[in-house]
């Protein structure tokens, strides 16, 4: 069931407890960004709902930055906290933030033991499905985890009818799962539209992501090794993740690779514009963020059907099957011979974006809330 807009009020706003532990991790992600969106988004609804965000004890700040929300922090640092919440379920966030409604955690970890309703977003469940693709640590905490969250939260949130169609294969309970798809920022103004680093030549395709064996980096590398061709550059912007993600194809791909690193959004933007291609060839995603971002900044983005980025992309976005090298090398070449057909890409993307609001995504998970709070009524 997706809950569109969230519409409905109360006489009195809804206090919540919200993790946000992952904006501490050290390779926060697309999962941070979104929980800082949202909490912004929250706040512009005072009626509605009162947030306390809740983050574990750390002398640095959080990344990215939650504004002007209110920050509790629990005693234990990570990843000590994680391992309490596995085998105590504790320390509570009502403990940090006090007498709340209801809580709602944001990672795939086994919930503290708080006596309120509990919401939990599940940004996907590959941790179930492909734990290889994850640090050992990180898939026997997540799969418990999503394993308790299935069993004991009121509403589970997901971001993607690919996340919910997941969640029921892996035993969630339909009836408790609710669609609230993330929303896109306005793009950024950006003078010229086109991106300010010559060294990357004119023509350049835009690999944006962690570096991590779920987001295609090699199929990608494999795609240019077979399209050969010296002139078109490959510009990496994000990140470093984990595991080997392009299994050591990068050096056989025969024009220049611009490794970016971490690039702030006003100069994404820029790469995005100036692109021929975005290429996002992930394998699966719980959403695609960095799909919709690119698709608001008017790019030329070319990603995986049948995954949450093709749904989140729809018609405005060239897409391939995952996994497969020569439809993807296809498709770029269709895009840099065709500049007709990469050009009414253009035009499409920030129509599709503008579909998708934070506003929306706020007034979704506080139908959600309502929804668990009636259900421990």
């Amino acid at each position: 069931m997706e809950v569109p807009d969230g519409s409905s009020s109360a006489a009195a706003p809804i206090r919540v407890a919200v993790g946000v532990t992952q904006c501490w991790h050290r390779v926060p992600g697309g999962t941070a960004t979104s929980i800082v969106d949202l909490i912004g988004a929250l706040g512009a609804r005072p009626d509605d709902v009162d947030v306390v965000a809740v983050g574990p004890r750390s002398s640095t700040p959080p990344s990215p930055d939650l504004g002007a929300a209110t920050i509790r922090r629990l005693p234990l640092p990570l990843p000590l906290l994680y391992d309490a919440w596995t085998a105590l379920r504790r320390p509570t966030l009502t403990s940090a933030a006090g007498a709340v409604d209801l809580v709602h955690v944001t990672v795939p970890i086994t919930p503290p033991r708080d006596r309120v309703p509990l919401v939990a977003t599940v940004h996907d469940v590959l941790p179930l499905s492909h734990p290889e693709w994850f640090t050992g640590r990180g898939a026997r905490l997540m799969r418990r985890g999503l394993r308790a969250i299935a069993e004991r939260a009121d509403v589970v949130v997901v971001p993607s009818r690919a996340t919910e169609r997941d969640c029921i294969t892996h035993g969630f309970d339909a009836s408790r799962l609710r669609v609230v798809p993330w929303g896109s920022a306005p793009p950024l103004p950006q003078p010229g539209g086109g991106a300010t680093r010559p060294e990357l030549g004119e023509r350049y395709v835009l690999f944006v992501g962690t570096t991590e064996p779920r987001k295609g980096l090699r199929v990608l590398a494999d795609a240019l090794v077979e399209l050969d061709r010296s002139d078109v550059s490959l510009v990496l912007a994000g990140p470093s993740g984990w595991g080997d993600a392009d299994g050591g194809r990068l050096a056989a791909v025969p024009g220049p690779v611009h490794t970016l690193g971490y690039v702030d959004r006003a100069e994404l933007v820029a790469l995005e514009r100036g692109a021929a291609a975005v290429c996002i060839p992930s394998l699966a995603e719980g959403f695609g963020l960095p799909v919709l971002e690119s698709l608001a900044a008017g790019a030329v983005v070319v990603t995986t059907a049948d995954t949450a980025c093709g749904e989140v992309a729809g018609d405005a976005a060239t897409l391939v099957p995952a996994g497969d090298a020569s439809a993807l090398a296809d498709a770029l070449a269709r895009l840099l011979d065709d500049p007709s057909s990469a050009d009414d890409l253009r035009a499409r993307g920030p129509a599709r974006a503008a579909g998708f609001t934070w506003a929306a995504t706020a007034g979704g998970v506080i139908d959600a809330y309502r929804l668990a709070l009636e259900v421990r009524s």
